[in-house]
C-alpha cells in the first residue's frame, strides 16, 4: 500500500473530523485560564488533539497556546505547522460559516482553506504514513497553532517555553509550489508637530484604515475666509474633490484599494491628497511637512524618492505603502508599511528612511519589523518539497518569493508549502470560504509524501 492509497482509506474519517472542527467558531476571544485566546479557540485545539490521540499519537498541550502530536523516533525532528484559529466570518455569506456543509464537491466554512482543512489533513497524513510502515529516521511533529491570525503569540510562547525547533519543515498555510522567499516587513509610525500661519488653517486630516492596505479615500478640512474658500473650490485635479464646508473647505482624494504587499495594484489616496495639498497656498511648518510628504512619498510604491528603492532578481523591488494619516491643527501622524527584498536586511533601508524623516522634523513613534525569510532553491528543504510537488501533481513550477508574510516566519527552518494550487479561486478571509474535497485529499497526500521525504 502506497501513501496515496493510505490517505484515501482515511478520507471519510478526515472529512468528518474537519467538519466537527469547522463547527467550532475559533475566533480569538477573551483570555481565560488555560485558554489564552478565548474559550472557542481552546475548544478547537482540544478537539484536534483528541482526534490525534484517537489516531494513536502522543500529544502535548502547550498551556492552551498551541498543541502538537508526534510520530517516530530520532534525535532530529521535522515539523508541519498549521493553525486552528480563524478570522471572523464577516458579512456576505450564502451558507452558514460554521455549518461545515458539503455541496458541489466542496466543504464550506470559515477555516476550510485557512487553515483548519490543511491542519486536519496533516493529522491524517501522519496516520497514513505510520500505517504504511515506511522507514523514517527523524521524528515528525504536527504543530497546531492558535494565534496565527492575530500575531503568532502562540509560537512565541512555544519557543520561549522550551519548544523544540525543527531541523526543517513547512506550513500548509500559503500556496504551491513552495514559497522559499518572503520579504522583510517594516511597519513604522511617524508624527510631527507644527505651528500654522497664513490664510489657510488645517483643522483635520484623515485617510486609510491600516498600514498594510492601500487607502482608497482621504480628506483634509481647512478653515479660511469665504473668498479664499471660493477660489480654491474652483480648482480641479484628477480624482480630487474640492467642496465648501462651514468656515472653509474640504479636499477629498479618491484612490483604489489593494493589499499593502502589492501597492502597485492600487492607487494611494493619501499620496494623491498630499500632491493636491502641496499646490495650495500653505505656509510655514505645515507647508514644509506637506511638501516633504508629497515629494518623498507621494503616490510612489517603490521608495525611490525616499532613497530606499532596493531590488534583487529573486524577489523583485522594495514595495512601500503609506497606509494611514491622521491629524489636526497641531500634529500629523502617519503609518507606513514597506517590504524589502530577500537578499537585503533592515539595515539596508530602515536607518536611511528613519533619518530622512528625522531631518524633516518627524519623530519615529513606533516601529516593528519581521525579518525576511529566504532559503535557496538548491537547498535540501526546497529541493525535497519541489520533488514531492512535481511527482504528486505532474506540474513543474518553480519556487517563488512573495511580499506577504506567512506562518513560516514564526519558526526557523520552515517554508510555506500549499494548500492553494495554481489557478485556485482564493476564498480565504472572504465570504463563502471552501475547500474542495478533491483538494483536501490531494493536500493530505502531498503532506504525507513531504513528511516522508523530509524524515526518511
Amino acid at each position: 500500500m502506497n501513501l496515496n492509497e493510505a490517505v484515501l482509506l482515511k478520507q471519510e474519517q478526515m472529512i468528518a473530523c474537519l467538519q466537527e472542527n469547522l463547527r467550532i467558531p475559533s475566533v480569538e476571544g477573551t483570555p481565560e485560564d488555560g485558554a489564552p485566546y478565548g474559550a472557542e479557540v481552546r475548544r478547537s485545539l482540544d478537539h484536534a488533539l483528541a482526534a490525534a490521540r484517537k489516531l494513536g499519537f502522543r500529544t502535548f498541550n502547550v498551556d492552551g497556546h498551541m498543541g502538537w502530536c508526534e510520530y517516530g523516533e530520532g534525535d532530529e525532528m521535522v515539523a508541519v505547522l498549521g493553525h486552528l484559529d480563524v478570522v471572523p466570518a464577516g458579512d456576505g455569506w450564502t451558507v452558514d460559516p460554521y455549518g461545515a456543509e458539503i455541496s458541489d464537491g466542496k466543504i464550506w466554512g470559515r477555516g476550510t482553506t485557512d487553515d483548519k482543512g490543511p491542519s486536519i489533513a496533516a493529522l491524517y497524513a501522519l496516520a497514513a504514513l505510520r500505517d504504511t510502515g515506511l522507514p523514517i529516521r527523524r521524528r515528525i511533529r504536527v504543530l497546531l497553532g492558535c494565534n496565527e491570525e492575530t500575531g503568532s503569540a502562540d509560537v512565541k510562547y512555544y519557543l520561549s517555553h522550551g519548544g523544540e525547533v525543527p531541523v526543517m519543515g513547512f506550513t500548509p498555510d500559503g500556496e504551491y509550489p513552495v514559497i522559499n522567499g518572503e520579504k522583510g516587513i517594516i511597519n513604522v509610525t511617524f508624527s510631527r508637530n507644527y505651528h500654522q500661519e497664513g490664510p489657510l488653517k488645517l483643522v483635520a486630516i484623515k485617510g486609510g484604515s491600516a498600514p498594510n492596505v492601500v487607502p482608497s479615500h482621504a480628506y483634509a478640512d481647512f478653515e479660511c475666509d469665504e473668498e479664499t474658500a471660493a477660489q480654491i473650490c474652483k480648482l480641479y485635479a484628477s480624482c480630487i474633490k474640492f467642496s465648501r464646508r462651514p468656515g472653509g473647505f474640504r479636499v477629498e482624494s479618491f484612490g483604489l484599494s489593494a493589499h499593502g504587499s502589492t501597492p502597485g495594484l492600487g492607487e494611494n489616496a493619501i499620496g494623491r491628497l498630499m500632491l493636491a495639498l502641496d499646490n495650495l497656498p500653505l505656509s510655514g511648518e505645515l507647508a514644509d511637512a506637506i511638501h516633504f510628504l508629497a515629494t518623498k512619498l507621494g503616490m510612489e510604491t517603490d521608495g525611490a524618492s525616499a532613497g530606499i528603492a532596493l531590488h534583487d532578481d529573486i524577489s523583485g523591488g522594495l514595495t512601500l505603502n503609506w497606509g494611514t494619516i491622521t491629524g489636526d491643527a497641531e500634529k500629523l501622524s502617519l503609518k507606513i508599511n514597506y517590504r524589502y527584498p530577500v537578499t537585503f536586511s533592515y539595515g539596508d533601508c530602515a536607518p536611511a528612511f528613519n533619518a530622512l524623516f528625522a531631518e524633516a522634523g518627524f519623530v519615529k513613534d513606533a516601529e516593528g519589523c519581521k525579518d525576511k525569510l529566504y532559503i535557496p532553491a538548491d537547498s535540501e528543504l526546497v529541493s525535497s518539497l519541489m520533488k514531492v510537488y512535481r511527482e504528486q501533481t505532474g506540474l513543474e513550477g518553480s519556487p517563488k518569493s512573495i511580499g506577504g508574510g506567512t506562518y513560516a516566519k514564526s519558526i526557523p527552518n520552515l517554508l510555506a508549502f500549499g494548500p492553494i494550487f495554481p489557478g485556485d479561486e482564493i476564498r480565504e478571509h472572504k465570504p463563502d470560504e471552501y475547500i474542495t474535497i478533491d483538494n483536501l485529499v490531494k493536500n493530505a497526500q502531498i503532506i504525507a509524501y513531504a513528511m516522508y521525504e523530509l524524515a526518511k
